[in-house]
């Protein structure tokens, strides 16, 4: 009882001193009032279903269109990606399609095409997004913004939509990154997101680019990890300019599929992050454990969780310029519980990963 009555009053202090923190002052981020050309960059592998949605959003943007050069990268898909992409992109020449049809040094998959890309690329910063992203229209402003002269990679925050499934994975979105904003405003490095991502020239090339990394299939964590090595300065950045709005899983297998393969990241995350997520796990199993509270405590405990969680929410979904209903907030919790559980059962199942309609070995990313 002694154990679990300091566990629990130190994983409501950790949440206290979370909520302090999202409520203390953040640095303004002031528009970036250069225009430098960038280069946006898209790997694309069978996105027929939501392509135009990312290019339409990226051709809506608040940018000087002959500052931008967007460079989409046709990993050889199988379905009308590349038809969808040349018909679009028409009348539109600060766009390009580029077939990828082999490897650079150890790439393989999305890492060989971003790699492609960016020898392609003829400025000094790249944005680097997903086919299946909607990016707000002072995205290219904002991130500039966040990377001074030191800064080699900022990363933005994400969120997802769609039905209500679609948005408890939104709600998924929000809750790590904002966690993981925190921890790199203590500065703590944690990772990179690559679908809301920029990164200088400068400390692209570097680390040798994508070509010369050993493969891995959570290539943005395994890039961000490499250039904090090189003494390059990191951001993460919520704000309503910065936000991008996912496609989600459209089903549990597809979100397993998902998860699994970011379980293969999660080994390599700081040591501090790991704690703070498994935490979760240890309140549950101590919350369900037979005799060790009555009920009454335990529904205490659990729904001063919820609260504290739901605040979390809320305040990150402010900062982010984004809604949600207080009902789909409170059924976050059941949601997350299930996942979680999900997660961890089809990640110790034997079998590969799948991403992008390829299979590959866990002992291989």
């Amino acid at each position: 009882m002694l154990v679990a009555t300091v566990f629990f009053s130190v994983f409501f202090g950790l949440y206290a001193v979370v909520l302090l923190l999202l409520l203390g002052p953040r640095p303004r981020l002031a528009r970036h009032k250069a225009t430098p050309r960038v280069s946006i960059l898209i790997a694309a592998r069978n996105e027929a279903a939501t392509i135009e949605r990312c290019l339409r959003a990226l051709a809506r943007l608040n940018y000087p269109r002959e500052q931008l050069e967007i460079l989409i990268g046709d990993d050889a898909s199988t379905d009308d990606t590349r038809e969808i992409v040349r018909r679009f992109i028409a009348d539109k020449p600060w766009f390009r399609l580029l077939p990828i049809r082999h490897r650079l040094g150890t790439a393989r998959g999305k890492s060989n095409v971003l790699a492609h890309l960016c020898r392609a690329a003829t400025t000094e910063y790249f944005l680097i997004t997903d086919a299946d992203m909607a990016l707000a229209p002072d995205w290219v402003h904002t991130m500039l913004a966040a990377a001074p002269h030191g800064v080699g990679v900022v990363t933005g925050i994400t969120t997802a939509g769609g039905n209500l499934f679609g948005r408890l994975q939104g709600l998924d979105w929000l809750f790590g990154l904002n966690l993981i904003r925190l921890l790199t405003d203590l500065g703590l490095p944690v990772t990179a997101v690559g679908n809301n991502m920029l990164v200088t020239r400068a400390a692209y090339e570097s680390i040798g680019g994508y070509e010369t990394l050993a493969f891995s299939i959570t290539e943005d964590l395994q890039l961000f990890g490499q250039i904090v090595a090189q003494g390059w300065g990191y951001r993460n950045i919520i704000t309503p300019s910065a936000l991008g709005v996912s496609v989600p899983q459209p089903t549990l297998r597809h979100l397993l599929h998902q998860r699994k393969r970011w379980m293969k990241g999660a080994v390599r995350l700081p040591w501090q992050l790991v704690v703070l997520f498994s935490s979760y796990g240890v309140f549950y199993t101590a919350l369900g454990w037979p005799g060790l509270f009555p009920l009454g405590t335990a529904g205490m405990l659990y729904a001063g969780k919820v609260l504290f969680q739901t605040l979390f929410l809320a305040i990150t979904l402010r900062q982010a310029g984004h809604r949600e209903s207080l009902g789909v907030l409170l059924l976050y919790d059941g949601y997350l519980l299930l996942m979680s559980l999900a997660v961890l059962a089809y990640t110790a199942w034997p079998g590969g990963i799948w991403w992008k309609e390829r299979r590959y070995r866990w002992a291989e990313v």
